[in-house]
This record gives C-alpha cells, structure tokens and sequence, in this order.
C-alpha cells in the first residue's frame, strides 16, 4: 500500500512538472509580409515565433531559427499585422433603426444574447480589442469577464457602462445616468470604478454645471481611469478641453463645415504639451461617410455576417427595420453634413491630434462585421491618409491610449499574439480587411 501511494505521489509530481510544458505550444507565422503596427517599413519574407500567449521573437526567413517542434503556419502571400482595435463600439445594439422599440423589446437579452453576438462578430472581423461606450454596468461587467475567461468569444474588451451625463433620456436610465450636483458627480464614478468599469464616458457635459463635470474627470482620474467625451457640439469640445477629457468622441457640430477659431486654437495649445502625452481622437466617421451608399446600395445589408449569433427572431426585427433605408430619421441631416468630414478630420490631424480608428458600430445600417474594415477604408480611400498611418491608428495608439501597450497594439517581443492575416497587399488594398483569412487572439487560432 505504501508503495502504491509513493508511486502516486511521484506520478503526480511528474504530470505537474511537465503539464507546462505540453501547454506551451509554438506555432511560427513564416512567410508573409510583416506590417508591425508601430508604422515603419514592412518586413518582407517575415517570420513571428508564439509560445503560449505570447510573441516570443520577429525576423526573416534565414535569419530567424524557428524551433524545431513550431506548428508552421503559412502566411506566404499575405498580410500580417496586429489585430485590429475598434475604439468606439456599441456592443448592446446590432444595426436596428428603432432604438426606443430595441431598448424595450431586447434589453433583458443584452447580456445572454445581443452582446456576446457583437463580441463574436468583432473578433470574427479581426477586431481582436475593443473599447464598448455605453451598456447597463452588469451586463458589461459580466460580458467582458466571460470573454477574458474564454467562456465565450470575442476580442479583449474595455467597457464604460452606462454614459454619464446630466440627465438621462427618457426610458434609458438603465445605461445612461444622470448627475445633479458634484458629489452625485463622483458618487456616480466611483460606483462605477469599484464595479470594474475600465473608462468612463462622459456627454452632454455642456448642459452639466462646469464643476459637476470637473467632478467627473477628477474623481476618474483618481482610479486612474481615462474619459471620454462626445464632440457634437462646440461648447462640449471647449469644455471637455478646459476640465482635461483623455479623449474626444466623432466629428461633431452637426452640418457647420468647420471647427471654430477659438478651439482649434485650444487644441494646438493642447497638443504642444508634449508632459501631458497625446491628444486623442476617435472621428467616427464611416457611418455618416457610407449612409448615402448604402441608402442606394443595400445589398451589403443582406451579408450574413451579422447574423452570427442572433436567432432568427431578432435577425427577421432588424431586417424589417432597415426595409427603407432612405426613410430613417436618423440619417435625414447626414447628407448635408458628409461634406464637412473631411475637412473637420484633416483639422484635427493638422492640429496633431492623435486620431484613433472607432466606429460607433452597432448604429443603424453598422453592424460589427463591417464597420472596423468600412472605417479604415474611408480614411485611406476617401480622406487620402496612408494605410500604414491608418493602421497605426487602429493598432498602436488605441493601445497607448487605453495604457496597456506594453502588451498589446503591435507585433513585437513578449506582447499578446493578437495577430491578423489577409491575402494580398493590405497597404495598396485597404478593402482586403472585410476578408480576415486568419485570426489569433493570445496565441490563439479562433479564425
């Protein structure tokens, strides 16, 4: 008997000792051309070792040993870059042009159903991180959580909760919560912060009193965490600059074909402070750029992609819900104000902003299968911006922004194997990207 139980002991020790081992699989990307993020030249014939979850080394071919026990994938003639970061997703909503009838129809179904089929199509599209602005806390909290814990799919998501602003519209105050007075102001964020929430966002905050959302800000800060904040109107820019947002939402102020004087000034100020880091901007521009197209062009809005997760129930509602695209209310006033993006983002980018790639999917028409890929290619194909530039913005800086670039937003030594491929030249095709061919998320083949 004692023998038997020294022989158990034993075994148990060895399974232990070598159950790491056997977990660390290695698998080398050999071949492809190598787009790292950080925005200079790509590498040719390139070669990416992953161990576990993380990068282990980058190089060429012949010049990079790959082990001998690697899983070889082959990326020859593809396009190798980090997986995409979507900095403005609306996980709780999925394309349907009735938010008052989805709101009350789907909203207990948010957490169960709607969301992780959002997460599900972002990762399926290359998004393998995404920053979610606006869902009931829990719901957030929860999905986010299973995602990390590989319970479901989806990419690394950094949620908000409910926005924040003076006062709720009617029937949402499940995800949008009101403030009066500036100790509501930090009880509201601090709520927020000891749920888990890893931003907060912050609207309508020219309607607050200024030291209501100073409040904000400040008690954000004090969790470390970063705000953002919309930019629809001029006074919430002024404002959103003088209390100290991390981050600005959309193009903004509705059909004016232009930023006034005063705060492109304010944000030249800005940006010359090299001690407060970047200024960042996520323009969001897509939605309003593609709608006309899409009003007489809707086939797109039959791809299939976007029924991943839905039941057919909710797949036949949105359907019915888009059967006249040209009726939304919703778009009446994009038409007149599709003229000014260009110039709005180029004063931005002038001003050294920092922009990012968002895209507010989930709106009407914008379903989380499309609008990461549709939002790159209207920067590169339409506002003229180099695609490395592009990708940069959707790869590196979000990173950066959200503070966790030392291991996520490039393809580099010890960081998370979030890596995508496409076939082609990704930089002379921008397009090639609503065509992922390969996904891996930690290390992970999930495409």
């Amino acid at each position: 008997m004692k023998r038997k139980i020294t022989f158990l002991i034993i075994s148990i020790y060895f399974l232990g000792l070598f159950t790491p081992v056997f977990s660390q699989k290695i698998k080398a990307l050999v071949g492809g051309t190598l787009i790292d993020g950080y925005g200079g030249v790509p590498i040719l014939n390139s070669v990416v070792i992953i161990e576990g979850k993380k990068i282990k080394a980058v190089g060429r071919i012949g010049e990079l040993a790959i082990p001998k026990n690697a899983e070889i994938i082959s990326t020859e003639g593809m396009s190798v870059m980090p997986g995409l970061w979507d900095m403005h997703v609306h996980l709780m909503i999925n394309g349907h042009s009735d938010y008052a009838h989805w709101d009350s129809t789907y909203i207990n179904e948010f957490e169960s159903i709607i969301m992780p089929s959002s997460a599900h199509q972002l990762l399926m599209a290359g998004v393998t991180s995404a920053r979610d602005l606006g869902a009931p806390l829990e719901a957030s909290i929860n999905v986010r959580d299973k995602i990390n814990k590989g319970q479901i799919p989806g990419p690394t998501i950094y949620v908000s909760g409910p926005f924040i602003q003076h006062k709720p519209y009617p029937n949402t105050e499940a995800f949008r919560w009101g403030v009066t007075g500036v100790a509501d102001a930090r009880a509201k964020v601090k709520r927020l912060a000891d749920a888990g929430v890893d931003v907060i966002k912050l609207i309508d905050h020219d309607e607050m009193t200024l030291e209501e959302a100073k409040a904000v800000v400040d008690e954000a800060h004090k969790y470390n965490l970063p705000v953002v904040a919309h930019s629809h109107r001029p006074e919430e820019i002024r404002r959103g600059l003088e209390i100290g947002v991390d981050c600005f939402e959309h193009t903004g102020l509705s059909s004016s074909p232009e930023y006034p004087a005063d705060i492109m000034q304010s944000i030249k100020e800005r940006t010359a402070k090299m001690n407060l880091g970047p200024m960042f901007w996520t323009p969001t521009v897509e939605g309003l750029f593609n709608y006309e197209y899409m009003r007489d062009n809707p086939e797109k809005l039959d791809d299939p992609s976007w029924h991943l997760g839905l039941p057919q129930r909710i797949i036949d509602d949105i359907k019915g819900s888009l059967k006249y695209p040209g009726r939304m209310p919703y778009f009446q006033l994009t038409p007149i104000r599709k003229p000014t993006l260009a110039h709005k983002v180029n004063q931005l980018k002038d001003a050294g902003v920092v922009l990012m790639i968002g895209t507010d999917s989930g709106i009407p028409m914008k379903f989380h299968s499309q609008s990461t890929w549709n939002e790159l290619d209207v920067w590169v194909n339409k506002l003229g911006f180099d695609p490395l530039y592009a990708i940069k913005a959707a790869t590196y800086w979000p990173a950066k922004a959200m503070k966790v670039d030392d291991q996520y937003g490039t393809i580099s030594e010890g960081k998370y194997a979030d890596i995508i491929a496409v076939k082609g030249d990704v930089l002379r095709y921008i397009s090639l990207l609503q065509d992922v061919k390969m996904v891996i998320k930690h290390g992970e083949r999930v495409k």
